[in-house]
């Protein structure tokens, strides 16, 4: 009996991938020695049953009608044999989509993300190249002023210490009380240095005043930390920003507040308002207390972190809805956008409004989500959750491509493999997110990617693997090796590629918050800086490479080959461009390669990218 079915191919669904609301999708099966072919459908929490009719060339059809509302719909197919036997097709037991499996029992169904057909992202996202940047890490102009600082911090004599990790609660938390004087002053001085490697849009983690030097803990939305400058520099470094062509994203903190802060104010350093103080506190009903005041919810347990009351009409007032709300004071100020972190913990319906208000005061604005599974399908709060039909964000940091490029490069999977999580991504997500994704190989929560690559010991992020570490120059030097492999793949694919800062100049290092030590001006390793840079402006050159179509092949166990192409004078969302042919080959093997391409056979170099054309 045959019974097959590809989810990635036209000829068995047409069109492929995410689909528009009320659209219409032809689901074919090739099925022989059967007597009928049934299609079941999951949608909105309810069971469909559709009897296939029989086409030429030993098909069977149906052409299924999208619903109207955006949502994920789920199908499998089941075929009577002549004897009355059940036979399932399905997915794969990875749910990974592709060729079919078929089963006698029910198996995994496949996925299709149904979207809002208005759903529209930033342009400048997709041509864009990001950097992320801790501001007190990147550069000082100017100086240090104790008197800046919070209660009981301190700075640090050198700019080139590592940062400190004093443990101060039972919970592994860290004082996080150590500051290094970069300010955005510092930021605006180095723009020629981030326009040199053709970065378009800079990234900030919290700016906002609190009394750490992380900032996830806020203490006030509405003024900049003063260790990292006034409200006057952030809008001089925005402007000045905009002159060379880049865009500034901030990070929105809005599931908690810090303990220490106008709102809460645990600890009366902000006269004695909030509500751990005061009953009658204005903000009162922004936190949930169990037994009022020592008894209250807090983010993962952490009592300097109280969970906020997302839902509460003054909060969102606050944050999102009031005439100068914390979202709306800021993009008038001269933001671009926001990252959200842990957007998975805050409200559908309180991103919703996020994204509304955001859109009615810039349309060409950004909205980011921190969710490190994967965006179509993420279970939180017992919810299923799907971040991309257009109501929520334009995109979200693309932690699946990072495991998935990292464990290719480290020979943890091999190129199949990687070039399947790849082509799921690209079948369950709309093309607008696909080609928005804030891809990264590095980030403030995770080790440093170099470190990650040289592959000595454990490299990952627990809290127990927080310490410092030395690369003895071999070690170095292959992660090094793999790391530039690494970055033009990324470069590659569809998507905002982005450089947590220093990575480009050589930082290694193991968790939070090793992987947050000051960049090395002066000391950077131009080898791989100039590597970053040729890679980054060869991208930022090629319409191909930001906006066409992309055809991904493994060859063999070890190299994985993009091919980027633009035909017909225009690019996959239909933006006129010159026709153009760009191919990569990425070898992560420690041994050269032979790959046919082009009628030659060419040599990729060991753990090495290949410019093919």
């Amino acid at each position: 009996m045959t019974f097959y079915h590809d989810s990635r191919s036209e000829q068995y669904r047409s069109p492929m991938g995410a689909a528009p609301c009320a659209s219409k999708v032809r689901l074919r099966v090739r099925a022989d020695q059967v007597d009928s072919v049934t299609l079941r459908i999951w949608w909105n929490n309810a069971e469909y049953r559709w009897f296939m009719r029989r086409v030429e060339g030993g098909f069977y059809e149906y052409e299924m009608s999208i619903p109207e509302q955006p949502g994920l719909l789920w199908y499998y197919f089941i075929a009577k044999d002549k004897e009355g036997n059940s036979w399932y097709l399905g997915n794969a037991n990875d749910g990974l989509g592709g060729e079919g499996v078929v089963t006698r029992t029910e198996p995994p169904a496949f996925q299709v993300t149904v979207y809002d057909p208005a759903y529209r992202t930033p342009e400048w996202m997709r041509d864009g190249l990001m950097m992320q940047i801790m501001v007190d890490r990147f550069n000082n102009a100017g100086g240090t002023d104790m008197k800046n600082l919070p209660r009981g911090s301190y700075y640090h004599a050198h700019w080139d210490d590592d940062p400190a990790l004093v443990i101060n609660d039972k919970r592994g938390s860290n004082s996080a009380n150590d500051f290094f004087g970069g300010n955005l002053k510092g930021i605006e001085e180095k723009l020629d240095y981030i326009r040199s490697m053709g970065v378009t849009v800079l990234y900030f983690n919290p700016i906002f005043e609190a009394n750490s030097n992380h900032k996830y803990n806020t203490g006030d939305y509405m003024k900049i930390d003063p260790s990292f400058g006034t409200e006057q520099d952030f809008k001089d470094l925005c402007a000045a920003a905009k002159k060379k062509g880049v865009r500034i994203i901030l990070d929105g903190v809005f599931s908690h507040t810090g303990s220490d802060s106008v709102y809460f104010d645990r600890y009366g350093n902000y006269g004695g308002k909030g509500a751990y103080c005061d009953p009658q506190s204005p903000y009162r009903s922004w936190y949930n207390f169990n037994d009022w005041p020592d008894n209250y919810e807090s983010w993962w347990g952490f009592n300097t972190l109280p969970n906020v009351n997302e839902e509460d009409p003054t909060y969102k007032k606050f944050i999102i809805t009031g005439r100068n709300s914390v979202l709306a004071h800021w993009m008038r100020a001269g933001a671009s956008g926001w990252r959200l972190d842990v957007a998975d913990e805050l409200p559908m319906d309180f991103l919703r409004a996020l994204r509304k208000r955001e859109k009615g005061i810039d349309p060409d604005s950004a909205l980011i989500g921190e969710v490190w599974e994967d965006p179509t399908k993420k279970m939180a709060y017992g919810e299923l959750r799907c971040y991309c039909t257009g109501d929520t964000v334009d995109a979200v940091m693309n932690y699946p491509l990072r495991e998935a490029v990292l464990d290719f490069m480290r020979c943890r999977i091999n190129a199949r493999d990687f070039v399947r999580q790849v082509e799921s991504m690209r079948e369950n997500q709309p093309k607008q997110f696909f080609y928005s994704q804030m891809n990264l190989l590095g980030s403030h929560d995770r080790p440093r990617a170099l470190a990650v690559l040289a592959d000595v010991g454990n490299m990952e992020p627990e809290r127990k693997y927080r310490y410092p570490i030395e690369l003895d120059k071999r070690d170095y030097d292959h992660g090094k090796r793999r790391l530039i492999a690494a970055w033009n793949l990324i470069c590659a694919l569809p998507g905002m590629p982005c450089i947590y800062y220093g990575d480009e100049a050589g930082l290694y290092a193991m968790s939070d918050p090793y992987c947050r030590g000051t960049y090395p001006w002066g000391r950077e390793d131009q080898e791989l800086l100039e590597a970053f840079r040729a890679c980054d402006k060869r991208r930022m050159k090629s319409h191909a490479l930001r906006t066409g179509d992309m055809h991904l092949s493994a060859i063999g166990e070890d190299v994985v080959l993009v091919e980027r192409s633009i035909r017909g004078g225009k690019d996959v969302f239909g933006k006129a461009a010159a026709n153009e042919i760009r191919a990569v080959a990425v070898n992560r093997s420690g041994e050269s390669r032979w790959i046919e391409y082009g009628g030659k056979i060419v040599e990729v170099s060991g753990e090495s990218a290949l410019i093919l054309r």
